[in-house]
């Protein structure tokens, strides 16, 4: 009987993870080795079932974690007990791979500790309690009969009450006003999300609706109380949201394996930033007649689609890409499958413009990735919808689809399923290295020649490129030097020719989400480790280049060379 909850609880005996098969030679040490690893992958999905669902383990499907102090805190000790353990292997014991498997296992428990006891996310951010209930993952791709992922979808309403009234329990007032705007703006999103996502079980699996519906009521309830909270938490709320330059510099640590000094982050952040600027302006007066950057910006902005074409413009543009990569051999497309394209969540839409939703590692049963475009909305006044869709236009939407598709995520993520040989290479996403391999890539298709002689092609490349160095300074400032959210904005609006209203969005999920410097964090080290790996092979072709970064899955920035060139990694 699934209870909704996993944390402190013992799952049932088919509940699991997928085996992976030892190789027959390995060691007695490396067969240890792999009983622990499977123990702390079970582990971490105690804390986020969730993941789980989204690699495409689905006897995690419908779980949502318990989030209780008494549950957490004993899983904090455990992980205390498992770093101890993966400590045991010396270097000696184990290949260079499962030494890699090993310090990979060891970082992600740090971070997830680091979460816990450094940043108390838990007593902090209420976007803890709603993300787990979004229920996407079960209504985004067929990989199951849609009655078994109906159920899924009962049992995470069922649960829902639970979690957010744990969430009402641990949010120690008083809360970062950042923090409860942001959540209220999802939170908001998740009694329209419960609806609209009922009319799949009404098409799909219709002798559950009334189960669904009974479920949603509770959950409705639990969800409008706790927006209610939120609210009535805004008056006391404070500023205090930043990590501090200490907590900063641990986050580069744990979630990158990076030991480089924030400040010498910032440093680069502005190199790039400055470079990108140039190349703007050399743009602007190459033009017949020379013109400033402000106006090919202008320019550029007023070719958009129109606000209900512009999901149809993101499909086409798909294909567009995609040829261009098989063109160019730019790297290998490991399935023939296609991404489709749809309206991104009601509950994402606050903080997300577009996203992939792509097939986990474990995923057996489609390749088919899903692509989200946020659009715009009926509630927004005239100006607020000219600002979205001027921000949205052509050729930026194209670069954003490069960088969510082709040769981005989607071809990343193929390549994470095709390639990744252990289990704790199939479970670790860096998040540097993943939107660092997508921005990457929109420079590449420049480089490559996509879209030669339109200058807008560039222009947008360079657009993005400006928007994420920003995100770099704006979270480097906001979390390690006491920059305000409002300066924030007024960065983004300055250096990156932002609208004043996608500006504050982006201002505000720095707050949250530190970690939006990995864009450019990421495309940087790749683009030095490319450096690196060319003096050594300089008869190399970029596909092959390409293709044995990617085997890699998705390591941490810090690693990138070391695995690249065969030398010795860092310490964790």
């Amino acid at each position: 009987m699934v209870t909704g909850t996993v944390v402190g609880a013992t799952l049932d005996p088919e509940r699991g993870i997928p085996s992976l098969e030892v190789p027959p030679g390995a060691t007695s040490e490396e067969r240890s080795f792999a009983a622990v690893e499977r123990e702390v992958v079970e582990h971490l999905f105690r804390l986020s079932p969730g993941l789980a669902v989204v690699l495409g383990i689905h006897s995690y499907d419908g779980l949502l974690p318990d989030l209780g102090r008494s549950s957490v805190e004993n899983w904090a000790r455990r992980s205390q007990e498992l770093l101890a353990k993966l400590g045991a292997f010396g270097d000696k014991e184990l290949s260079r791979d499962r030494k890699l498997d090993r310090d990979l296992l060891r970082l992600r428990l740090r971070s997830e500790l680091f979460d816990l006891v450094d940043y108390l996310y838990l007593d902090r951010l209420p976007l803890a309690y709603v993300g787990p209930l979004e229920l996407v993952p079960y209504t985004a791709r067929p990989y199951a009969p849609a009655a078994h992922r109906a159920e899924a979808m009962v049992r995470v309403l069922r649960g829902a009450p639970s979690l957010l009234r744990t969430g009402l329990e641990r949010l120690s007032r008083p809360l970062p006003e950042a923090f409860v705007k942001i959540a209220l703006a999802m939170a908001e999103g998740l009694v329209p999300h419960f609806r609209e996502s009922e009319s799949f079980v009404r098409n799909e699996a219709p002798s559950l609706l009334r189960e669904y519906q009974a479920a949603r009521e509770g959950a409705e309830a639990a969800a409008t109380g706790f927006v209610e909270h939120l609210r009535g938490s805004l008056p006391g709320a404070t500023g205090d949201f930043a990590l501090g330059p200490e907590r900063f510099q641990r986050l580069l640590k744990v979630r990158e394996g990076l030991e480089l000094p924030w400040a010498a982050l910032e440093k680069e952040g502005w190199e790039d930033l400055r470079r990108n600027q140039r190349r703007l302006e050399e743009i602007a007066r190459s033009a017949r007649p020379p013109t400033t950057k402000e106006a090919v910006l202008k320019a550029m902005a007023a070719d958009h689609p129109r606000a209900e074409d512009l999901l149809s413009e993101a499909a086409g543009q798909v294909e567009e890409t995609r040829r261009f990569v098989l063109d160019k051999e730019l790297v290998t497309i490991p399935t023939p499958e296609r991404c489709r394209v749809e309206p991104t969540p009601l509950v994402d839409r606050a903080w997300t413009t577009a996203s992939m939703d792509p097939p986990g590692p474990f995923e057996t049963s489609t390749h088919e990735g899903v692509y989200h475009v946020t659009p715009v909305e009926d509630s927004w006044d005239a100006e607020k919808k000219e600002q979205w869709l001027a921000s949205f236009n052509r050729p930026v939407l194209r670069n954003v689809t490069a960088h969510e598709v082709y040769p981005g995520h989607y071809v990343q993520f193929l390549h994470f399923r095709a390639h990744t040989s252990t289990l704790t290479r199939r479970v670790y996403l860096s998040g540097a290295f993943t939107e660092g391999w997508a921005h990457y890539t929109e420079q590449l298709m420049i480089e490559q020649g996509f879209r030669a002689g339109e200058p807008a092609a560039e222009l947008a490349e360079l657009t993005d490129a400006l928007l994420r160095d920003v995100r770099l300074l704006a979270s480097v400032g906001m979390h390690a030097r006491g920059t305000t959210v409002a300066q924030a904005t007024t960065l983004f609006e300055k250096e990156a020719h932002m609208e004043h209203f996608p500006a504050e969005r982006e201002a505000m999920r720095g707050t949250f989400n530190p970690e939006y410097f990995g864009y450019t964090l990421g495309k940087l080290a790749i683009l030095k480790a490319r450096r690196a790996y060319f003096e050594r092979h300089p008869g190399s072709s970029l596909k092959s280049f390409h293709d044995l970064l990617l085997s890699f899955g998705a390591p941490p920035v810090g690693f990138l060379e070391p695995l690249l060139l065969g030398t010795e990694l860092p310490s964790p």
